[in-house]
């Protein structure tokens, strides 16, 4: 067994108008699932990814009302990646991010790959990377209806970057239980990877043994999810980490996908999730993500969900 990559990111977000107005139409992502927490059906679940909402491409965000600001430390998914093509479209995004004034820091090299820091409204650490010298997991197409020139659109996850008291313990879940390799070194971080390797598929782990636990609001991200193939696999999975000694929850059909989540031995939430069967299950994907989705096991809530929620308009029309 051998885990794909990242499968997606989940954030948290105070306002999902605002979340979906800075990540359509500033970042160019498509919304390809408007559906709802399903173990908290008061609150919205965004789903942003590529063209398709290919596994590996999503970052998602919970709307929690009262989420208060984030305080950064350990124990946290502190930066996530959004992969682009090449340099050069680095340079077009530092252009963008200027002219509708998103705080952002200057392109940079990290690990032999040219990338662009930046925060969103709610101060999301989030962190453009190149694809021009990368090799491995492949990854997904940019929406080619965007508000970005297609060759300068994101087109998926990268590297996660994990902070943490001990690293010696995150390593030791990543490298004897989930099956990743130590790559290398750089600013004193250390670079795990999986499956095919490459930016889709890399863990980056920072010490910082005296820092204090993050405390999580808006802006923070409150898991990662790794690719598994099948169901079968997932099964397989959880014969692993049950053997490990890691409480877990067990296979939770999330109807998009299967998952398995546990929280590692520095208290970050990893998941396995399955890649299907996608988000066109319920939806053409053509209109994915214009009107509210639900599981079948919550469609006869409907009008009570649809009543606790926020007006949201995500109706779009295709050429």
């Amino acid at each position: 067994m051998q885990l794909k990559g990242i499968h997606h990111v989940s954030a948290i977000t105070a306002n999902a108008k605002q979340n979906y107005d800075f990540y359509t139409n500033i970042m160019g992502m498509r919304l390809v699932k408007k559906t709802v927490n399903q173990d908290a059906p008061s609150m919205y679940h965004l789903f942003y990814a590529d063209e398709k909402g290919r596994p590996g491409t999503d970052l998602t965000f919970f709307e929690i009302h009262r989420a208060g600001q984030t305080y950064p430390g350990t124990r946290s998914i502190s930066t996530t990646s959004l992969r682009v093509k090449s340099d050069k479209a680095l340079t077009y995004w530092k252009d963008r991010f200027q002219k509708y004034q998103v705080d952002h820091d200057g392109i940079i090299d990290r690990f032999g790959r040219k990338t662009l820091s930046f925060r969103d409204p709610e101060g999301q650490r989030l962190t453009l990377i190149s694809d021009e010298k990368n090799e491995g997991v492949a990854s997904g197409d940019s929406w080619d209806h965007a508000p970005v020139p297609q060759e300068y659109g994101i087109t998926g996850l990268g590297p996660v970057h994990l902070t943490v008291n001990e690293a010696s313990k995150t390593e030791e879940v990543l490298t004897e239980v989930l099956g990743f390799r130590k790559k290398g070194t750089y600013e004193q971080r250390v670079v795990y990877e999986t499956g095919e390797g490459g930016n889709g598929a890399e863990v980056h782990i920072e010490e910082k043994r005296e820092g204090k636990p993050e405390k999580p609001g808006r802006g923070s991200v409150h898991h990662v999810a790794f690719r598994v193939s099948d169901e079968d696999e997932l099964k397989k999975w959880e014969e692993t980490i049950q053997a490990s000694g890691f409480p877990h929850s067990g296979i939770v059909d999330r109807y998009y996908f299967k998952s398995i989540y546990f929280r590692e031995a520095n208290h970050i939430l990893f998941e396995l999730a399955t890649d299907g069967p996608g988000f066109s299950t319920d939806e053409d994907e053509n209109h994915l993500g214009e009107k509210l989705a639900l599981p079948p096991f919550l469609e006869d809530k409907r009008k009570e969900i649809e009543n606790h929620l926020t007006q949201l308009d995500t109706s779009r029309t295709r050429e």
